[in-house]
């Protein structure tokens, strides 16, 4: 019988436990480029099976957000370096989220003052974080979007590839494709989102052509076994919806067990918030999605996310709901959250006025138990 604390190999990647950190955006890489404070971050919680990166956009395209890490100029690779380095010294696993935002972005963030792109030119009930005049972070609406021409996707799936070579080159683990939580290939996904009438749009294939072209480049680049996937069946983020998620999904993960990956990464309910959130006229049934998965063949390991507490993600092990639990803002109070989970220990409650922007302080200064002690 498995527990959160045994060891786990997912696809190419060995590790020494089953507990994940979540990818956690923290505003705090200026002009998109990874620094020494970033690296001390990642280090301090190294003790995790894998460290799953802060979304970081593949092209300045795909950025959405003020100080966010990007994987597209020789900086930004220099300073994920500094980072892959520490982790690894530390005896760590990492992996970067990779991030086309879409929509999901501003104006003074594109390239020229552009547009953000998207499936479709509906704009998104939501907000992005921009850095003011005076230097500090506030969120401001979401700028409206243009739509893709059919021309553009091929180059798009192209920056995917060569973002994914970087991100190996950088030494990183392998990488996680953000396709959840409202984001560009989640806009694809989602009638909501999508109202194109071309192959990338109407019926559920069509709308998966887009993801599955962005994994088949990925893993021919780099190998499936470095490739892990994240999706969010029903969560709002990012003004998200479709009323029939079951089939989209399952469709979804039906295809995914083509490839070898390394896991699947499922967020259960709404990102950050209800775990029995719904879209549509039924709940969303998690174990008839894994149950789709295994019957098509997928051997990936199953990650599980968002609301999880220690006796959750051990009765999700122990059970075989799960084979990875990721935690989110556990870990951004609690560096040491392994040792803490492991020893039933209190938690470091968060302080979230410093989720976002800003320095050292709320980010690499939350005391381990030994520093309590």
């Amino acid at each position: 019988m498995a527990t959160l604390f045994d060891p786990i190999t997912v696809g190419d990647i060995a590790l020494q436990n089953r507990i994940v950190m979540a990818p956690l955006t923290r505003n705090r890489s200026p002009k998109a480029v990874p620094n020494t404070l970033n690296a001390t971050y990642y280090e301090q919680r190294a003790s995790a099976g894998l460290l799953i990166t802060e979304a970081t956009a593949i092209t300045q395209q795909g950025q959405g957000y003020a100080d966010v890490p990007g994987l597209y100029t020789p900086e930004a690779l220099d300073g994920w370096r500094k980072v892959t380095d520490a982790v690894h010294a530390k005896g760590g696993r990492i992996v970067v989220q990779m991030w086309h935002v879409g929509r999901i972005s501003h104006d003074t963030l594109q390239p020229g003052g552009g547009k953000p792109v998207a499936p479709s030119a509906i704009r998104a009930k939501s907000k992005t974080y921009l850095i003011n005049a005076d230097g500090t972070g506030s969120f401001a609406e979401t700028s409206e979007p243009r739509a893709l021409e059919i021309s553009e996707l091929d180059g798009i799936v192209e920056d995917y590839r060569k973002a994914a070579r970087a991100a190996i080159d950088a030494g990183f683990d392998g990488v996680e494709i953000h396709a959840a939580n409202g984001y560009l290939i989640d806009q694809f996904l989602r009638s909501g989102s999508n109202e194109r009438t071309d192959a990338y749009g109407g019926s559920i294939e069509n709308r998966a052509r887009f993801l599955f072209q962005v994994v088949e480049a990925i893993t021919s680049e780099i190998g499936a076994g470095r490739v892990g996937i994240r999706l969010s069946p029903v969560t709002p983020a990012n003004d998200a919806f479709d009323p029939e998620p079951q089939p989209l999904f399952s469709y979804v993960v039906k295809n995914l067990a083509r490839y070898p990956l390394a896991y699947i990464h499922i967020i259960e309910g709404a990102t950050g918030g209800p775990r029995d959130h719904q879209q549509g006229e039924r709940p969303f049934d998690y174990d008839a999605l894994r149950a789709v998965y295994a019957a098509a063949g997928g051997k990936a390991a199953w990650m599980t996310n968002n609301g999880y507490d220690r006796d959750l993600a051990e009765k999700a092990v122990r059970d075989g709901e799960a084979d990875l639990v990721a935690f989110g803002k556990p870990f951004i109070a609690n560096p040491d959250l392994v040792e803490r989970l492991k020893e039933n220990a209190p938690l470091n409650a968060p302080d979230q006025a410093t989720f976002y922007g800003g320095g050292a302080k709320g980010y690499t200064d939350y005391p381990s138990l030994e520093q309590v002690a």
